[in-house]
């Protein structure tokens, strides 16, 4: 949370920044075309919202569900509508892929110690987001943008078999529903327009599929959640 205090101040710092005199300024019609189009890349780092069950208590042995991050990445593809001198419409389809890890923690009275049972859940989602992005008026040959809507996305690993090795494993559900924001900066280069954001994004529905296992039982749901840092080439 500090370092997104920090991000969120120096945003709100950077726009509020008083210009001395105005430069040549690069691509000063690109804003008022009515459709344009480009590509993202970008790392994500994807986490569990884990709700425990009424059940977790009486569970034996289990004394902790943890989850761990790990760094993804994502391509996409960008379609921008413009509606107005400072909002937009944009459709962003493209692939994710990324890694979520999920440590059961056992106590075991013969080792007198806790036995970590470690899950890796890989996801491969195809990703719709449609967003509705804010500008703030451009200064010299930058721009600050807000960014917000939903995304509609389709894990395909979820419907991987399970290897015989890697049981006992919990699954996912294939389909969520994403609600995001996030902010930017547009950078205006001499032949395309550069742009860096941070958009964070909480899926809404309950994404555990579950089982007669321990492991599923010892849950009432499971939420994603997904920070993004993304570069946009438009």
């Amino acid at each position: 949370m500090r370092s997104i205090f920090i991000i969120l101040t120096f945003f709100v710092a950077l726009t509020a920044y008083p210009q001395k005199g105005e430069r040549p300024k690069n691509l000063p019609k690109f804003d008022n075309r009515p459709i344009h189009f480009g590509f993202t890349l970008g790392f994500n780092s994807m986490d569990f919202s884990i709700h425990q069950s009424n059940s977790f208590l009486t569970i034996d042995s289990l004394d902790k569900i943890d989850n761990n991050r790990q760094i993804g990445f994502n391509i996409h593809i960008v379609s921008n509508i413009r509606l107005g001198e400072y909002f937009d419409v944009r459709f962003l389809p493209g692939l994710s892929f990324g890694q979520r890890d999920i440590d059961y923690s056992f106590w075991s009275p013969t080792k007198k110690s806790f036995v970590v049972r470690k899950m890796k859940l890989e996801s491969t989602f195809i990703d719709f987001p449609f967003l509705l992005k804010y500008k703030a008026k451009r200064i010299n040959n930058y721009r600050p943008y807000l960014v917000g809507g939903t995304n509609l996305a389709l894990d395909l690993a979820s419907q991987k078999t399970i290897k015989e090795e890697d049981k006992p494993k919990i699954r996912l559900k294939p389909f969520d529903v994403y609600y995001q924001l996030g902010f930017g900066i547009d950078y205006y280069l001499t032949f395309f327009k550069f742009s860096t954001e941070i958009t964070f994004a909480v899926g809404m529905l309950d994404i555990l599929k579950k089982d007669d296992t321990k492991y599923t039982q010892a849950i009432d749901k499971m939420n994603s959640k997904v920070v993004m840092i993304n570069f946009h080439f438009e």
